[in-house]
C-alpha cells in the first residue's frame, strides 16, 4: 500500500492553512461535530486523536464496503492524525530554539495533515446507513437560490468530484462573505480551497477511498455516496455557518 497520507516533496510549498477549510470563526463542533484533539501532552504541546466512527465498519455497505472502511479510517485517517501531531512537536521543538530553517517543509506538512484530519473527520459524520430523504427546508431553498434546483446542485457537484485532477476533493461550501453557496474542488487536502469556505458536504476523491471496491469507476463511487448522506447533518452545518455571516 502506497503511503498516501504523507505529502512528498514534491508538493509546493502552499500558503493555505486550515481555516481554509473551516472557515476563519467556525470550529467542528459548529457541524454537530465533536473536538477531534487539542488534548495537552506532557510537553505542553495539544495533540490530535483519531475520532471513533459513528457506525460499524459495514454499516454502510454496499456503497462502501468494510475493507475500505477499515483502510481509510484506520489506516489513512491515522496517518493525517500522527502527520499533525508530528508537525506540532517541530514547530513546538523550533519555537524553543528559535531557530526556523524548517519552518517552510513544517507549515507545509501542518497544513496538509490538519487538512486531512479535518476533511476526514467531517467525512465521516456527513453518513448514515441507507442515507435520508433529501435537503429540505431553508437549507433546500439555498441550493435551489445559488444553483437553480437541488437536482443542479447534484450535478455540479458529481462533475466536480469525478473530475477532480489527481487526488483531491470536492466539497460544497459556504462563502459567509458573499452568503451564497459554492461547489468546490481542492488538491490534495488544501491546496485551491476557498478562503473562508466552511464546508457543508465533501466527498474524497483519493483513490485510498474507492479503488479496491470501484477501481477506475469513479461515477459508481459519486453515484453510491449520494444514497449513504445524513441531510440533517450537512442541513445542521449550513444553518450554523450561516446564521455566522
Amino acid at each position: 500500500m502506497t503511503n498516501e497520507h504523507r505529502p512528498s516533496t514534491e508538493f509546493a510549498s502552499t500558503r493555505r492553512t486550515v481555516l481554509q477549510l473551516l472557515g476563519a470563526s467556525a470550529g467542528l463542533s459548529a457541524f454537530g461535530v465533536e473536538s477531534t484533539g487539542g488534548t495537552p501532552s506532557s510537553s505542553g504541546v495539544s495533540t490530535y486523536s483519531l475520532p471513533e466512527l459513528p457506525y460499524e465498519y459495514d454499516a454502510l455497505e454496499p456503497a462502501i464496503d468494510e475493507r475500505i472502511m477499515r483502510l481509510h479510517h484506520d489506516v489513512h485517517h491515522q496517518g493525517y492524525v500522527d502527520g499533525v501531531n508530528d508537525a506540532c512537536q517541530t514547530l513546538a521543538s523550533l519555537r524553543r530554539s528559535g531557530t526556523y530553517d524548517t519552518i517552510k517543509s513544517v507549515k507545509r506538512d501542518l497544513s496538509f495533515n490538519l487538512s486531512g484530519h479535518i476533511l476526514h473527520t467531517l467525512f465521516w459524520k456527513q453518513f448514515t446507513p441507507g442515507g435520508t430523504a433529501g435537503p429540505s427546508g431553508s437549507f433546500k431553498q439555498a441550493l435551489k437560490r445559488d444553483f437553480g434546483s437541488v437536482e443542479s446542485f447534484r450535478s455540479e457537484f458529481s462533475a466536480a468530484a469525478e473530475s477532480v485532477e489527481g487526488s483531491g476533493w470536492a466539497m460544497l461550501v459556504y462563502d459567509r462573505l458573499g452568503e451564497q453557496l459554492f461547489v468546490t474542488q481542492t488538491e490534495s487536502h488544501n491546496d485551491l480551497a476557498v478562503q473562508g469556505g466552511t464546508p457543508l458536504l465533501v466527498i474524497d476523491m483519493w483513490e485510498h477511498a474507492y479503488y479496491l471496491q470501484y477501481t477506475t469507476d469513479r461515477s459508481d463511487y459519486v453515484s453510491a455516496f449520494w444514497t449513504i448522506i445524513d441531510w440533517d447533518a450537512v442541513a445542521n452545518r449550513f444553518r450554523v455557518a450561516s446564521s455566522e455571516a
